[in-house]
């Protein structure tokens, strides 16, 4: 064996072998993953910044959002830089970095699945039960939420990498590697199975409940009244919303997916270069989001407008209408 062909060659007999990729591969992949990783940061910048600046969108919906975009923007900051490391043939920043480089991105992404199911929920009620909503769902509501999200994820991430966290490198083959074991069993039940169903269930609850106001608006339109109308024009704006949120969730399912499915060939999963593209696969949904409310959403438009044009810093620029 060539020393060329080590990743530590002062370690000959445990250390582990390069594999070689062309050079014109090699800088593709790291202009993609820059790239993405950079779109990532700027788009959340711009969600974060539109829903707490401008106070017309401090609903609790928004405030979901927020939490949401807050997750993605640590994904693209902290955890794709990271990842573009992985995809090099030999890790040099040692085993406790590994383990940091993956508990990382698993806090945010579980942060990521949890929301879903709030914004889920969050639909639900404001669609099944209209009339309870401004109770049931208040902002203070919606802040504990999102802590209790927040501490929940950290403290799961704990647990499916505590083997990995008590002692770092147990799993690497050699010098060199960066590989890590999950749980696999409790990712699969409390990361995947469970939060989608529920996100499936309500989603085809509020899909099940629109239908049948669409054909309750259509049977009774010449009995409509004024007031009546007022009351079907706030019903087609939840169904709005419900149905730009579950764009968000269905390219989320879509992106998740995958890479459980993949888990679910065995009992538990061991992340390293070969199933990076799944990996990655979760993280590139954090970049989608923002694209999504671009497309779907006008308050995100007119709010990036001001940002960019620098209007937010003008006084009492918070009280602009972006409605």
């Amino acid at each position: 064996m060539e020393e060329a062909e080590l990743c530590f060659p002062q370690l000959l007999n445990v250390s582990c072998k390069k594999h070689k990729r062309p050079h014109s591969e090699t800088l593709l992949v790291y202009i993609v993953l820059s790239f993405i990783s950079s779109l990532t940061v700027v788009l959340n910048v711009l969600v974060i910044i539109s829903i707490s600046h401008f106070r017309q969108l401090h609903t609790p919906t928004n405030f979901f959002l927020l939490s949401l975009a807050v997750s993605d923007f640590l994904v693209g900051l902290l955890a794709m830089p990271f990842h573009i490391l992985v995809t090099e043939p030999c890790w040099f920043l040692g085993d406790l970095v590994c383990v940091l480089h993956y508990f990382l991105p698993n806090v945010t992404l579980c942060a990521s699945v949890v929301n879903m199911v709030l914004i889920s929920f969050d639909r639900y009620v404001a669609i099944c039960d209209p009339l309870h909503y401004p109770t049931r769902i208040t902002v203070n509501r919606v802040q504990i939420c999102v802590v209790l999200c927040w501490v929940c994820c950290v403290f799961y991430s704990f647990l499916i990498l505590y083997d990995n966290l008590k002692q770092p490198g147990r799993y690497n083959s050699c010098y060199g590697e960066c590989v890590i074991n999950l749980i696999g069993a409790v990712d699969i039940v409390l990361g995947f199975i469970i939060p989608v169903s529920i996100i499936i269930i309500l989603y085809v609850r509020v899909f099940v409940v629109a239908v049948s106001q669409a054909r309750a608006m259509r049977s009774h339109i010449a009995a409509v009244t004024l007031q009546r109308s007022g009351t079907v024009t706030v019903k087609k704006s939840e169904m709005k919303a419900a149905r730009n949120l579950g764009v968000v969730v269905a390219v989320f399912l879509m992106c998740y997916c995958p890479s459980y499915c993949f888990s679910l060939s065995g009992y538990d999963l061991t992340i390293s270069y070969s199933t990076n593209i799944l990996f990655f696969l979760l993280l590139f949904n954090t970049c989608l989001n923002p694209v999504i409310y671009a497309f779907f959403y006008p308050w995100f438009r007119k709010s990036v407008k001001l940002i960019v044009t620098l209007e937010i810093l003008q006084l009492n620029s918070c009280m602009i209408n972006v409605l």
